[in-house]
């Protein structure tokens, strides 16, 4: 990556610079160093009288004192294949690239060879060098697309907030990337402390002069785009990112033209009433919707193996036989866990499951789910929770949603491996609810809870899991918060730690002794200090 202090004295090409042609001060000045070089050493003086056939032999003769005549010649990078020196020097970073074009005549030029561009500026407009770092950022980009070859662009990356004045500068850019042929395009302009500065992008101008395109893979974030279904040059085109970007057109018939797409993410964007995804994605493998306020998803994807939803609990229907392997599931609001095991059915199939919830309220009871063979996941081997509860004070159930995991074990008869990762903004331990009739595991072998701190509620889930387990091996339990962006409250583990590890031991020691009555082999529940 090119950060906005590299190559930051490039200025425009000077008049001495013509099209094609970088000379030793243009190169000079892309590197950062000065105007004026060091003059070279002055050359040999030759004798007038010395025939010219006899110059080659004289330099043989020197290198020969030099190094010493049984020495093997030296290598010089001039041997190499011009193509071999050009990724030789696509291998280091555009600064350093441009600097070492300087050191020989016949490098000059192949710094303009590199494959992959990639720049980098500031992100937050809030910061005191936000401008300039951008008018260099901005600058460093022109001055590299101005001098480069445009042949065998790989990927062109641009990392920098822009605002919505700079359009000219994002036309330009995109013209380049398309006339390279570029097969990867990153163009995230986003400020990340503002979200109102956006730039128009038309997704033609993506597009060549005979109106197809190279891309494999387009990331576009902070822009604006009018979709529609006239776009038909996006034919080998396997990999689209959208993040904080605006949607106004016929985006399901723009999708219908991008046949060969893998691999969907639509990250907070807007504009969308209903989320279609047409069935001529019949290549689609991996589908993410996170934050998006839209009122319903359908899709018809068949050959869909990952499945991916964050955000309102909306209908979301799947068209045809499913073959997901995977999904991630993370609904916010009032019963966001009960409704990840039953508002999805598309999703029954499946061997590994990510679920979230966000406990926000209290509700008075647990919810049963359904145990019918067409209701339950009957495939479903490792599964991923968390679970972040916003409990008050001296008032009860509202961690009920870590009681109410143990009902949606049930609907997963062949589960395996339990990862239970739990965050309390604040508790006071109090629950009064009951999990009543879990049934039977006769698959699960290993649980782990982190997050564990002794709360009633963890610990009622932790005594039905080690009752009703068959076959368990090992329960273990962390105090610390992990697989959470929340880790602030780790701070306190001293004074957690020595009840936790006595609960451990007591309850270790009372199940292993019920086990060994009853003759169901020996489990074991650990914690880790």
């Amino acid at each position: 990556l090119v950060n906005t202090s590299a190559l930051s004295n490039c200025k425009a090409l000077p008049p001495w610079h013509q099209e094609g042609n970088v000379g030793r001060r243009g190169a000079a000045a892309m590197a950062g160093a000065e105007e004026d070089e060091v003059a070279p050493p002055a050359p040999h003086p030759v004798d007038p009288q010395q025939p010219m056939g006899q110059g080659p032999a004289a330099k043989r003769s020197r290198s020969e004192h030099h190094h010493g005549a049984g020495d093997a010649p030296s290598f010089r990078m001039e041997d190499l294949p011009v193509d071999v020196q050009a990724v030789i020097m696509s291998l280091l970073p555009l600064k350093e690239a441009v600097r070492t074009s300087i050191v020989s005549t016949s490098w000059r030029m192949l710094w303009t060879f590199r494959c992959n561009l990639s720049f980098k500026g500031p992100r937050y407009l809030h910061e005191n060098d936000t401008k300039i770092q951008q008018a260099k950022c901005i600058e460093t980009v022109n001055c590299v697309i101005q001098q480069h070859s445009r042949i065998g662009i790989n990927k062109f990356s641009i990392r920098c907030g822009l605002f919505e004045e700079d359009s000219v500068h994002l036309d330009r850019w995109i013209r380049f990337a398309a006339s390279s042929k570029a097969k990867i395009i990153h163009l995230d302009l986003r400020f990340k402390d503002v979200f109102e500065e956006v730039n128009h992008l038309h997704l033609e101008a993506l597009l060549d002069a005979q109106g197809s395109s190279f891309l494999r893979s387009l990331f576009l974030g902070g822009v604006v785009i009018k979709p529609h279904s006239a776009i038909c040059g996006f034919t080998i085109l396997r990999r689209l990112v959208l993040q904080s970007v605006t949607i106004s057109g016929d985006f399901t018939g723009f999708l219908a033209n991008c046949a060969a797409l893998e691999d969907l993410e639509m990250i907070e964007c807007s504009g969308l009433t209903n989320l279609i995804i047409p069935q001529q994605l019949d290549k689609l493998q991996h589908l993410l919707i996170d934050g998006m306020e839209v009122e319903m998803v359908e899709f018809y994807a068949a050959d869909l193996s990952h499945f991916e939803y964050k955000g309102q609990v909306v209908p979301i229907v799947h068209h045809g036989c499913s073959k997901l392997k995977k999904a991630t599931i993370m609904f916010s609001g009032k019963k966001g866990l009960a409704k990840a095991f039953t508002a999805v059915p598309s999703i029954l199939p499946v061997k590994i499951l990510n679920v979230r919830s966000v406990a926000l309220s209290k509700y008075s009871q647990l919810q049963k789910l359904p145990t019918r063979p067409d209701g339950m996941f009957m495939h479903l081997r490792h599964m991923t929770c968390r679970i972040i509860v916003h409990s008050r004070p001296q008032e009860a159930n509202y961690d009920i949603e870590v009681l109410q995991l143990a009902y949606c074990l049930d609907a997963a008869p062949q589960l395996e491996t339990l990862q239970l990762n739990m965050f309390y903004v604040s508790s006071s331990g109090v629950s009064s609810a009951e999990v009543v009739g879990m049934r039977r595991h006769d698959h699960l072998k290993a649980v782990f809870m982190s997050g564990f701190r002794c709360y009633k509620a963890q610990i009622k889930l932790a005594c039905c899991i080690l009752g009703n387990a068959s076959v368990l091996e090992k329960l273990t339990i962390e105090p610390r918060i992990t697989g959470t962006r929340y880790l602030g409250d780790n701070t306190d583990l001293h004074k957690i730690l020595p009840g936790v590890c006595e609960w451990a031991q007591l309850t270790s020691e009372r199940f292993a002794m019920d086990a060994s009555s009853a003759q169901q082999g020996e489990g074991s529940l650990q914690h880790h200090h």
